[in-house]
């Protein structure tokens, strides 16, 4: 698919979504109180991005109004199909997936999602998986020859995934998900994340709109009920990204345990070299062929400018 200034959906001809201006959007839930602090606003902040009070409240706060309700409707249909089947109705999670390329910001927006969604009185379990845990092991993918390619949809074992997303989603009492390590870019073999029965599980990742695979039946997507899509110009996010591995190669990458120590050492015109190799060998095409063609699937887009600020929130009709 094009850019989003470049989109078939501009001027709402054939879309299936409708497009708010961050306003309109701001408007739809002007009596929702900010539970949270803006020193808590601050810890959720991913590098590079400035997140503030100004954009929680335009345009998260009314996005977890939205999934608030639309959690309860889900739990309202649950009880009703589970009368009309003369079946005892147990409670599963509302589950909520949330896409985006590398450095676009997907990650700030879930674990604000999580704070916010467990601040409702209805869902104050909110538990948050990213898909990092299910990536093959770096030996698998060496054996595979697809450590160029980690974060494309074959560096997943999507079945793991798709077992882990459906026995939650089947009200498992726990289940248990891989440890993925930024420092060490690998699976933690020692290590787990538990979920425990939550009222809503936030699922993050690049891919995690795709569609089945060829000969699969069915795909993590088709267990969401709420899919949100983080959208912008590739040339921003590239920037970002620049931009972001310049603060790592400053910060984390130091870490002489860190996998990226190799590149501390590097100056800032080979950093910035490095960064844009990565950004045009891997990233790009990965977003351009796998992640991007997924954003028609979701329910909500989140649309942001070069500034890192939403302008822009479009909503799938009902």
């Amino acid at each position: 698919m094009s850019d989003p200034v470049t989109s078939p959906w501009k001027n709402g001809h054939g879309t299936p979504f409708v497009e708010l201006d961050r306003a309109d959007w701001a408007a739809l839930a002007p009596t929702t109180l900010l539970p949270l602090r803006e020193t808590e606003i601050v810890q959720l902040r991913g590098l590079g991005e400035p997140l503030d009070l100004s954009e929680v409240t335009d345009v998260y706060l009314p996005l977890s109004r939205l999934l608030n309700l639309y959690a309860a409707g889900a739990r309202q249909l649950h009880r009703a199909t589970s009368d009309f089947l003369g079946e005892r109705a147990q409670r599963t999670p509302f589950v909520i997936g949330v896409a985006g390329s590398v450095a676009v910001g997907k990650s700030t927006i879930a674990r604000l999602l999580r704070e916010l969604l467990a601040r409702w009185e209805d869902t104050p379990r909110v538990e948050l998986v990213t898909t990092d845990g299910f990536l093959f092991p770096n030996a698998e993918l060496g054996r595979r020859g697809l450590m160029d390619r980690k974060g494309f949809p074959e560096s997943y074992d999507r079945r793991a995934l798709l077992r882990f997303v459906s026995a939650v989603k089947s009200g498992a009492a726990e289940v248990r998900a891989p440890f993925y390590s930024h420092l060490s870019y690998d699976i933690v073999a020692d290590a787990q994340i538990v979920v425990r029965q939550p009222d809503i599980l936030i699922v993050e990742g690049l891919n995690v709109l795709q569609p089945p695979g060829p000969g699969h039946g069915l795909s993590v997507s088709d267990l969401f009920d709420f899919t949100v899509f983080v959208d912008a110009r590739t040339q921003d996010i590239a920037r970002w990204y620049e931009e972001r591995f310049l603060k790592l190669q400053r910060g984390a990458f130091t870490n002489p345990k860190s996998y990226f120590h190799r590149f501390s050492t590097l100056t800032e015109a080979e950093a910035r070299s490095r960064a844009r190799s990565i950004w045009t060998e891997i990233n790009e095409p990965n977003l351009t062929h796998n992640i991007r063609p997924t954003r028609s699937r979701a329910t909500l887009v989140l649309r942001k400018d070069p500034n890192h600020a939403v302008s822009k929130v479009l909503l799938r009709k009902v």
